[in-house]
């Protein structure tokens, strides 16, 4: 039997781009703007409230989305920031063998590598010689991996580049670390901030459910793992973000419950600079290609996860991310008007997404990042790792030039409006 056809919203429709807050929240159901209601005067919602909220379509899927867009301006403002940063992919060998994951190798594929110490120092000088204020570094596991190398690596960057910031090393990594060097967890993360390592990515964390985490990597990090390492990196001063990948195995009170433990941690901690939802890229993944997972999210799907985010961690984790490499630029632009705030960073280099079959690019200048906050009628700003604003660009450039090629080949006219597709 067809699917009943769902109602579309185009991106260029009056109600998604005009129509304000207030309309919008005066059309909601009673129970979906209960909680909404709740959220604009600052509370925190709970499970049920959250479970209630992913359920919103029509009329309430709009109200969360522009309500969620208020909550941001209410908390940042009509910024949006973004990072010259450069990703450092070091290896591609991996013992972990993750479902989801189209770039690791085994150690004799013609197509594995592990980068020479002095060619990751030559891309962080041509990253910085570009403007980068931030490399991001991670890697594959591979199986004799000499305990020593994270801190070493760290070390040799900064011994050549003093004011590099250092964004490194996921849980999953530093507890390979702590296996391979016997250290305990705080006094390996001290290591790691001796040698020069400013903050950590929060990734690795796909769902913090540990049943999910079953079909998506059996052998990786447990949910309480995860925990360890991000509350002991924040006890210990080291800030990290804060990751949650969706579009696979999991369900909506998967997202609820994987928020909810997120802000508690930064209710104890205040040690997370961002949250970014990640959306799962399947095309290349065994995964998928096995029938355990769907094929990644609706665009509707996108834009609830995003509001969800701003709701549910709001007066918490103020700054939200889109991953461009993941959604595109029309679809990373999109979730900037539900709750988002950041437009990430430059990367100059990427190859995870990209080989689980992502075809978004792998690097943004930024002057095409300003040019397509502007197409928003938001103010771009460039920050630091730690969200100090290092210049705010009221006016355009002549570096401003929207990367066209680019948006042609993958802009949608319209998207569902209405149930996700789960």
């Amino acid at each position: 039997m067809p699917e009943p056809e769902r109602p579309m919203l185009n991106i260029k429709d009056p109600r998604w781009r005009e129509i304000s807050w207030e309309q919008a929240f005066k059309a909601a159901s009673p129970t979906v703007a209960d909680v909404l209601e709740r959220a604009l005067a600052g509370r925190d919602l709970n499970f049920d409230d959250g479970l209630a909220l992913c359920g919103a379509t029509d009329d309430d899927l709009l109200a969360v989305l522009k309500i969620a867009n208020e909550l941001r301006r209410r908390a940042v403002g009509d910024r949006v920031t973004y990072v010259v940063n450069r990703n450092l992919n070091f290896t591609n060998v991996c013992i972990v063998g993750c479902a989801f994951c189209g770039f690791s190798r085994g150690p004799n594929s013609p197509d594995a590598y592990f980068h020479s110490t002095e060619s990751l120092l030559a891309k962080c000088v041509e990253g910085v010689e570009r403007g980068a204020t931030e490399v991001c570094i991670q890697g594959g596991l591979p199986r004799d991996l000499d305990g020593t190398y994270y801190a070493n690596l760290l070390r040799a960057i900064k011994l050549r580049l003093p004011d590099l910031h250092l964004h490194a090393y996921s849980p999953m990594e530093v507890v390979y670390g702590v296996e391979k060097t016997g250290m305990d967890l705080q006094g390996y993360l001290r290591a790691l901030k001796e040698a020069g390592l400013g903050s950590i990515p929060g990734t690795a964390a796909e769902i913090l459910d540990d049943k999910v985490r079953e079909v998506l990597s059996p052998n990786k990090l447990k949910v309480r793992q995860w925990v360890d390492v991000i509350r002991t990196a924040h006890e210990l001063g080291i800030p990290s973000t804060s990751t949650m990948m969706y579009g696979h195995a999991e369900l909506p009170d998967h997202w609820v419950r994987h928020l909810l433990l997120l802000r508690e941690i930064q209710k104890d901690t205040g040690g997370f600079t961002e949250f970014v939802p990640l959306g799962f890229i399947h095309s290349q993944t065994r995964l998928y290609r096995t029938g355990r997972a769907r094929a990644g999210s609706s665009f509707a799907e996108h834009l609830l996860v995003h509001a969800l985010a701003r709701l549910l961690l709001n007066g918490h984790i103020k700054n939200i991310q889109v991953s461009w490499v993941k959604l595109g630029f029309e679809k990373a632009l999109a979730c900037l008007e539900a709750g988002a705030n950041d437009f990430g960073g430059t990367l100059m280099e990427e190859s995870i997404s990209k080989s689980a079959g992502s075809n978004f690019g792998e690097c943004v200048s930024p002057g095409e990042l300003r040019a397509l906050i502007r197409t928003i009628g938001r103010t771009p700003a460039e920050r630091t790792t730690a969200y100090k604003i290092r210049r705010v660009f009221q006016h355009a450039d002549a570096d401003e030039l929207l990367p066209l090629e680019r948006m042609a080949a993958h802009t949608e006219k319209s998207i569902p409006f209405g149930p996700a597709a789960y």
